[in-house]
């Protein structure tokens, strides 16, 4: 029977908790899917990491010395349902309850950030629009409007690096000297008509069923544009989203066929790879195979000329060993087994081990 193995080479961070509010991060070096990995953690411990402010960031990293891969460790956010959103403060700490939305406001559209008028009313905004900010710096309890634009996510790293974070909650934006200085700005209303505050909108959630607000969002993962379910902390801290890590190696040589219809028949698919995360995780998990390629769910169709994913997702991210390759009937890609990991063009009649997706 084939071997079948996880691919995912993700570490595991759990939480150990004791009394009231101490805590502790505990680094597992363990490859494990998100539920294995959340499972293991129940078991063992507590649950995965929950991570409330920068101060556990810090943490965080003291528990994972540096030991962290390029490919990430699991922690405890998720999406379970990804049209579940809410509306959540920058702040941490803060419960999103009151609000004081403008009128016709807060149905979202696809607009999943917050900025205010110069009335001190809210809309929602798309993430991505340049826009003025206002920081909060709780050392001094005093608010800075700035004037340079930025996306929402831009604004929200600015505030944390050189203040405390975007102004956020009822008491902050009630706040009279909040009032005075969007008077002195009025200028900038006019120009801008809103300007960004520390509201937001996801649908994540903490594996333990906290409501924190806190996340630390890789750039890349700005403007709300997540395909995946669950977070992971890359080596430099940052978040970034994974598939859950239902991929499996099955090291038996096949056909490409042979391989497509066995992972359609005991798992989902071939493997789809749409990103230099994904590339990781399958070329670090060819290591073990048998053989000098492993085959992937990219095909070329001959009638229409191009290459495509057996998933239906479109060839953006790609990483062929060539661009001198010649295109033929009958051709799949398949990864090499060793040197940079790239793509390769194969008659699909040839024989390799396979990745599949669940």
């Amino acid at each position: 029977s084939a071997e079948t193995q996880l691919l995912l080479r993700l570490l595991v961070l759990s939480e150990l908790v004791f009394q009231r509010q101490l805590y502790e991060y505990i680094y597992v070096n363990k490859p494990e899917t998100w539920e294995d990995a959340r499972q293991y953690c129940i078991q063992h411990y507590t649950d995965l990491a929950t991570v409330t402010n920068m101060t556990d960031m810090k943490r965080l990293r003291e528990a994972a010395k540096n030991d962290v891969p390029n490919t990430g460790a699991w922690i405890g956010l998720h999406r379970p349902q990804p049209t579940n959103r809410k509306w959540h403060w920058s702040l941490p700490g803060l419960e999103f309850n009151e609000t004081n939305w403008a009128s016709g406001e807060s149905g979202t559209n696809n607009e999943y950030c917050g900025a205010i008028r110069k009335d001190l009313t809210w809309v929602d905004h798309g993430c991505g629009a340049n826009k003025p900010f206002i920081c909060y710096n709780g050392t001094n309890t005093r608010f800075y409007f700035i004037k340079e634009v930025k996306t929402w996510f831009e604004a929200q790293r600015f505030c944390r690096d050189k203040h405390t974070d975007l102004v956020s909650g009822l008491q902050q934006l009630r706040d009279e000297k909040l009032k005075t200085i969007i008077n002195l700005e009025n200028q900038y209303f006019n120009d801008y008509t809103y300007v960004f505050i520390g509201l937001f909108n996801d649908a994540w959630e903490w594996s333990n069923g906290s409501s924190f607000s806190f996340r630390q969002w890789d750039e890349n993962n700005d403007n709300d544009d997540h395909k995946y379910y669950c977070g992971a902390i890359r080596k430099d801290l940052k978040w970034v989203d994974h598939g859950c890590g239902r991929f499996y190696f099955i090291k038996e040589d096949r056909t490409w066929e042979e391989a497509l219809y066995y992972c359609r028949h005991h798992h989902h698919d071939l493997v789809t790879i749409t990103n230099m995360d994904e590339q990781r995780w399958v070329q670090e998990k060819t290591k073990n195979a048998s053989s000098p390629f492993v085959w992937t769910g990219l095909r070329y169709t001959c009638s229409l000329g191009f290459w495509f994913w057996v998933s239906d997702e479109v060839v953006h991210y790609k990483n062929w060993a060539s661009p001198g390759q010649v295109n033929e009937c009958d051709m799949s890609g398949a990864m090499q087994t060793g040197g940079e990991h790239q793509w390769f063009k194969k008659h699909d009649e040839e024989k390799f081990n396979f990745f599949c997706s669940k």
